[in-house]
C-alpha cells in the first residue's frame, strides 16, 4: 500500500466544497482545509504509484477550483 500527501492550492471560494468531494471517495483516507501557502491536504492510499498517479492527475486535476497540487508520497508506512 503507498501513502501520498497530495497538497492542493485552490481557488477562492471553492476549498469547503473540494474537501466535501474529496472525503467521499474511497482513495481518500482524509482531507482538511488548512492554513499557509496550500488550501486543502488530502491524503490518499493506493495499491501502487501508478494508481496515485491515476487519482491525481485524471481525478483531483479536473475538480472545479482546483489551481495545482503537490503530491509527497509517504517512504515509510
Amino acid at each position: 500500500m503507498v501513502r501520498a500527501y497530495v497538497l492542493i492550492e485552490m481557488a477562492a471560494g471553492h476549498s469547503t466544497n473540494l474537501v466535501k468531494q474529496l472525503r467521499g471517495r474511497s482513495d481518500v483516507t482524509d482531507a482538511d482545509r488548512v492554513t499557509g501557502p496550500y488550501d486543502v491536504i488530502a491524503v490518499l492510499e493506493a495499491a501502487d504509484l501508478n494508481q496515485i498517479n491515476e487519482v491525481v492527475t485524471t481525478e483531483i486535476h479536473h475538480l472545479e477550483g482546483v489551481v495545482r497540487t503537490i503530491t509527497c508520497v509517504s517512504l515509510e508506512q
